[in-house]
């Protein structure tokens, strides 16, 4: 059973079969790029509950806004990558940003970060694992972006926690 929610312009997930009784394929895609590229197969239990976690948190409206006001999205991800060097603070301003956050395996090798506005999202995301950009020299140093309103955001990631906790069960083991 395949279940695709979103619109790979902007945000999708596409849920594919079990590979186990515990694993299941999950694709996801943003601004036209496979972000599952280096690993696809999802841990379903805590996969989903990431899921639903971030969709609850912006259904709640949190988040935050850029957090340097004379920088782009863009400039700001460059920025929050680099840090400013003061470790701890960087560390403590990456983690307010970081999107993906607990997804597993399937976003390891994104360096994504999420900045509100009313109820638009700005996401930025780059490829870092040296295997990737290795294959895809295009992506060195790519900065990549998109922006979403965060209720749409929200209605993908529950259609997605809905056909994990519902869609099919696992191969007999």
């Amino acid at each position: 059973m395949m279940a695709f929610f979103g619109d790979k312009r902007r945000f999708a997930v596409e849920v594919g079969d079990w590979a186990g009784p515990a694993l299941r394929r999950v694709d996801l895609w943003a601004a036209h790029q496979w972000l599952t590229c280096d690993d696809n197969m999802a841990f379903v239990r805590q996969f989903r509950m990431a899921v639903a976690d971030n969709a609850r948190w912006l259904r709640a409206g949190h988040g935050a806004a850029l957090p340097f006001a004379d920088l782009s999205a863009l400039a700001t991800h460059r920025r929050l990558v680099a840090g400013a060097g003061r470790e701890e603070e960087d560390d403590a301003l990456r983690r307010r940003f970081r999107v993906f956050d607990r997804w597993g395996p399937t976003t390891d090798n994104l360096t994504a970060f999420r900045f509100r506005n009313g109820d638009h999202l700005q996401i930025t995301w780059q490829f870092w694992r040296e295997e990737h950009l290795l294959e895809h020299p295009e992506h060195v140093g790519t900065v990549f972006t998109f922006e979403i309103r965060a209720s749409e955001l929200a209605a993908i990631l529950e259609d997605t926690a809905a056909v994990l906790d519902h869609g099919g069960e696992p191969p007999a083991v």
